[in-house]
């Protein structure tokens, strides 16, 4: 009985560790989306203005953007389990901070602080999945870890938004904060290091030279630039519109209820959720990355396209099934972490997809407060509670770079190489 006991455990344990690490995915993807259902509030309470949001809310990619690249060297030279404890320290401690900031300043400081700490979120859980599971495996287990974030992001869209109109947005994010100084005592007394089984005589812990070494390789790699940059520009418009000017645009061009608008825009990740687990798995069955992350980003960009610029009498039903399909398809995308993987040495897997993820956050951190300055321009003095109101026109301009990003994608993706799922 003892035997069949550590049996299970020793199976089970694995998936317990990888619990951890998605919930920490989970997290992030909360505190990057939140300022979507707050925006009139934050510009309320600081006074400041589209451009002046899109810079609050993309202080959080500054602080990820320039943690990428060290965040896969401290992985691959420390392991996760105190690289986590630590980030999930810093995001809780920078979002209690960030309920009670009283000047924009102060709040776009404890928004890069969340940064921070977020940006170990995705690649340590990359990295658990990497050690702990077969290199066979990492497609679909990665995909169910894009699921929980993008749960995450549901969990940021309505009921933060329920919160926020219940309670107001100072005290909803004070909650927001508390999950996460439980789940950093969980980590660290759950989660431990171990030698990996998917590369004999390795461990998790290289030498700062052979990382230095690998940084080199990954720079000469051409297939390593295409598939970062569609990634960037492939995964943006889904953080970017559904991360914080998805809700006004809709409240603006559709006439919806803030909480409708907030549940619309769930879709897109409800969508995404569903996607990536079941590309993973169909790309993994058919031995192929490529021809899923194409057929997907046409059907992101149809749907995202249709969505912005249809006419304002589209039956709700129709925009709930274009913001489903938007993330069914985007969803695909994330193949791409599959292919820069299997074309570097696992040991180095934070380290590369570090990299690529660091593309993500530039694409993100340009395209939020861009699309602000571009509704600043087009403002013609409307204001609804203290703060700027933008019409329909100024959003169908301003939105007009998440289609472009999209068509940007399909051209890089023309030029990248099919792994055929064989890993280096």
């Amino acid at each position: 009985m003892q035997i069949i006991n550590k049996t299970i455990l020793k199976t089970l344990y694995p998936w317990i560790i990888w619990l951890l690490g998605a919930a920490f995915f989970f997290y992030k993807y909360v505190l990057q989306v939140s300022p979507s259902v707050m925006s009139t509030e934050l510009m309320q309470a600081f006074s400041i203005t589209g451009a002046g949001l899109g810079n609050l809310a993309a202080c959080f990619f500054y602080a990820y953007l320039i943690m990428q690249i060290p965040v896969g060297l401290l992985l691959d030279k420390y392991g996760p389990r105190l690289m986590m404890v630590l980030a999930i320290l810093v995001c809780s401690l920078g979002t209690f901070l960030f309920a009670h900031a009283q000047s924009a300043l102060t709040a776009g400081i404890c928004r890069a602080m969340i940064g921070f700490g977020a940006a170990f979120a995705a690649v340590s859980c990359f990295k658990l999945v990497t050690i702990w599971f077969s290199p066979q495996r990492f497609a679909l287990v990665a995909g169910l870890s894009m699921t929980a974030a993008m749960l995450g992001a549901v969990g940021g869209e309505a009921p933060l938004s329920y919160l926020v109109n219940a309670f107001g947005w100072r005290h909803a994010m004070t909650d927001v904060a508390m999950p996460g100084f439980l789940l950093m005592l969980l980590t660290l007394l759950l989660v431990r290091d171990k030698k990996t089984t998917v590369l004999p005589a390795e461990t998790t812990r290289v030498t700062f030279q052979q990382l230095w070494r690998q940084i080199k390789i990954i720079l000469r790699h051409r297939q390593t630039w295409l598939l970062s940059f569609y990634s960037g520009l492939a995964f943006a418009p889904v953080s970017v519109f559904g991360g914080l000017w998805g809700v006004s645009f809709l409240k603006q061009a559709y006439g919806l209820a803030p909480n409708s608008a907030a549940s619309t825009i769930s879709l897109i990740f409800i969508g995404f959720a569903i996607g990536c687990p079941i590309t993973g798995w169909l790309s993994d069955y058919i031995r192929q990355r490529k021809s899923i992350m194409l057929v997907g980003t046409i059907i992101a960009f149809s749907s995202i396209t249709s969505a912005i610029y249809l006419p304002a009498t589209l039956n709700k039903s129709l925009l709930d099934l274009l913001m489903l399909s938007f993330g069914l398809g985007a969803s695909c995308f994330f193949l791409c972490f599959s292919m820069v993987r299997e074309i570097h040495p696992l040991i180095f897997a934070a380290t590369v997809l570090g990299f690529m993820n660091m593309f993500d956050s530039i694409c993100e951190a340009l395209a939020e407060p861009l699309i602000g300055k571009l509704l600043d321009s087009g403002w013609h003095g409307a204001m609804q509670q203290g703060a700027r109101l933008f019409s329909a026109h100024d959003y169908h301009i301003a939105l007009a770079i998440l289609p472009v990003f999209f068509l940007l994608a399909l051209v890089l993706l023309n030029f990248t190489q099919e792994t055929y799922c064989k890993q280096t």
